[in-house]
């Protein structure tokens, strides 16, 4: 749920492959193999070959092949994952930020698409489209009753192809048909602005190829605005992650020149890696340093770093790598605790297979994987509490989850998080009977934004209004069979 009570996704792009994912996108070839198990290879080939024959229709020998290795790949850990060449193309749209679309921000509301933002100079914003207006119909099929990921598949198309959107514009109370023509669109990762003099707010919603420039960017309007900025709130909250480079680089913009900023550790020689605040660890060949541009001051600037649960992988890079060199104060609530590192190597030109082959630390040595980042000040996410944090999954919810070698948690943990959890799910049903109006949680960076407000304070020396439920919540105690 996060911010709001709704599912949110930009348009053509749906749900993003490798979600709470910090990837480090690479190519190995491989040196040794270790001899295959061949009792179990012609087991396998036995099984094959009895659905081939017995099974009650035909089935194909390439679904039959590619659903094993997914099966096999899946079985190991919540991340890694096989893609065939649908779902390959999707991850490289959502780690570029670049995707063919109408270009527009929406989410669902009482089973309507409704438009959350254009994308600045898309073609949805070239033909006028607002924020709030409505979508009933993509072409010929109304959009009611189907899934947010069906409506943003039927939005999705080839470069030049054109579809058609009936809008209903509820302050004009009417209704009319645009037809868009698709094109590449450029995804924007990072927003911000001054939010009162001398204070700015910059939040990433991922780590994406082009989040580190545009990072940059936002940095400098923002200090050509107003030189003299006494506090900056980088907002990570909901940021599932994405690429470790331009977490690395993120944390350099922070930090001193060459102190650590993460360390990861796996069986492969090139997972026992140490990443420091350096160009080197960041910058893509023959492109430069793209920190260079920042402001000096930006060193310096006091920072508070917002996380909550739907902070994961790279953002938690970034909150612990602050955290630990006492660059920033840590504000919100736990974060989600994904401390591994996913490799995608690719099978051929059109598939791949993502690979977790490493776990990070931060600075001072500490795994968060199943853990997360716990804020130095807890703050609630209104004034009422955090009335549904216990409902968001967080990695040690999810099945066939990494440990982090910490079994110390008491077993009543679990039952007082379920007890946590019921109380939310009742708290939730009272308010779906709420007009939406009454039960949507303020807009991150919004003047009603309860969080940002505790961030100003904390920057200003002003007193927070602490949580007075957030605790930090203890690792899973994990079967031993498990």
């Amino acid at each position: 749920m996060g911010q709001k009570l709704k599912i949110a996704g930009w348009v053509s792009l749906g749900v993003l492959a490798g979600a709470l994912t910090t990837v480090s996108l690479q190519t190995v070839a491989r040196g040794g193999i270790s001899p295959l198990p061949l009792e179990e290879i012609q087991q396998l080939s036995a099984v094959f070959g009895i659905i081939k024959t017995d099974y009650v229709e035909p089935v194909d020998d390439k679904k039959l092949i590619t659903d094993a290795i997914s099966g096999m790949v899946s079985s190991l850990d919540p991340h890694s994952q096989y893609f065939d060449k649908k779902s390959f193309k999707e991850f490289r749209e959502g780690t570029s930020g670049r995707f063919v679309g109408v270009g527009i921000e929406i989410t669902q509301e009482d089973g309507l698409i409704k438009i959350v933002s254009p994308i600045e100079g898309s073609p949805a914003d070239r033909a006028g489209l607002k924020t709030n207006d409505l979508i009933t119909k993509i072409d010929d099929t109304a959009v009611k009753g189907l899934s947010l990921n069906d409506a943003v598949k039927r939005m999705r198309g080839e470069p030049k192809t054109k579809v058609q959107l009936t809008i209903f514009r509820k302050d004009e109370s009417r209704t009319f048909p645009v037809t868009i023509t698709r094109e590449e669109i450029k995804t924007q990762s990072v927003k911000g602005k001054l939010v009162e003099p001398g204070y700015a707010w910059v939040r990433l919603s991922q780590f994406q190829e082009r989040t580190v420039d545009d990072f940059v960017r936002k940095i400098e309007e923002i200090y050509k605005e107003d030189p003299n900025v006494k506090g900056l709130v980088l907002d990570l909250r909901n940021d599932p992650g994405g690429l470790l480079d331009a977490a690395v680089a993120i944390s350099a913009a922070f930090l001193p020149e060459g102190v650590t900023v993460v360390s990861t550790d796996g069986q492969l020689a090139e997972s026992k890696s140490v990443f420091k605040a350096a160009p080197e660890y960041y910058a893509r060949r023959g492109q430069g340093d793209p920190l260079k541009r920042l402001p000096a001051a930006l060193k310096k600037v006091p920072l508070v770093v917002l996380v909550n649960e739907g902070s994961a992988s790279a953002s938690e890079i970034v909150a612990g790598a602050l955290q630990d060199h006492k660059r920033a104060t840590i504000m919100g609530s736990q974060s989600f605790g994904k401390g591994s590192v996913q490799t995608v190597r690719p099978l051929g030109p059109d598939t791949g297979l993502k690979l977790t082959t490493a776990l990070y630390y931060t600075p001072s040595g500490k795994s968060i994987q199943a853990k997360g980042i716990v804020p130095d000040v807890m703050v609630d996410e209104t004034a009422e509490g955090d009335v549904y944090a216990a409902l968001r999954m967080r990695e040690a919810d999810l099945e066939k989850h990494l440990g982090n070698g910490d079994a110390s948690a008491e077993a009543e943990a679990s039952a007082a998080r379920e007890k946590l959890r019921e109380e939310a799910r009742k708290r939730l049903e009272e308010d779906t009977k709420k007009p939406v109006s009454a039960r949507r949680l303020p807009e991150f960076g919004s003047d009603k934004d309860f969080q940002l407000q505790q961030a100003l304070s904390q920057l200003k020396g002003q007193p927070v209004k602490v949580s007075k439920t957030l605790t930090e919540r203890p690792p899973e105690k994990k079967d031993k069979d498990e």
